[in-house]
């Protein structure tokens, strides 16, 4: 038998606490966009499992596309330097869009993130984010959907990594660098 992986560190979140919380959102989101086709936009690498669990627990047709932003390289700490790495293919001109993120630290890829797709002309633009590292950001960021607020530990699994590893993981994994 294989042995299942484990990163350093302990269970912050478990997948069932996690897909209940999906369940949730979706439904509040299916409720807020009832007459519309919203555009969800997941934010790579990280956001492509929650996203993929999340648009499956709405229950309205919706779009997607992807765009790929770094702040972070290999390292557990941002630089505080935001680039896109790929961008998005469909035009956001008039769309209820909603960003699906991973993870909220600093807020600095957020607000990058904001700033840039509002000025593509979109008819709305909501932030899904699936965590929020509590007491770490320096302005109200104005999130509309919130999963979990959870320490200012640095996390793995369920789609986070750490130098593209345990992102596979079903579970939320707080993680300690100091015992690899």
């Amino acid at each position: 038998m294989i042995e299942p992986l484990k990163p350093p560190g302990k269970i912050l979140l478990s997948e069932q606490q996690i897909q209940e919380r999906i369940v949730q959102l979706g439904q509040q989101i299916t409720k807020d966009y009832a007459n519309s086709v919203p555009l969800l936009v997941g934010v790579l690498k990280g956001a492509f499992v929650y996203m993929a669990d999340l648009a499956r627990a709405i229950a309205l047709p919706v779009e997607f596309d992807f765009m790929a932003v770094s702040s972070y390289g290999n390292a557990t700490k941002t630089s505080g330097v935001v680039r896109i790495v790929k961008d998005l293919d469909i035009d956001l001109s008039g769309r209820d869009v909603i960003v699906v993120e991973d993870i909220i630290d600093s807020g600095l890829t957020l607000s990058y993130l904001r700033k840039n797709l509002e000025s593509r002309g979109p008819a709305s633009l909501e932030i899904c984010a699936l965590l929020l590292r509590s007491g770490r950001q320096p302005n109200e960021l104005g999130l509309k959907y919130v999963g979990f607020e959870i320490p200012p530990d640095f996390v793995v699994g369920y789609g986070l990594d750490v130098a593209e590893r345990y992102r596979n993981l079903p579970d939320l994994w707080s993680y300690d660098e100091s015992s690899e």
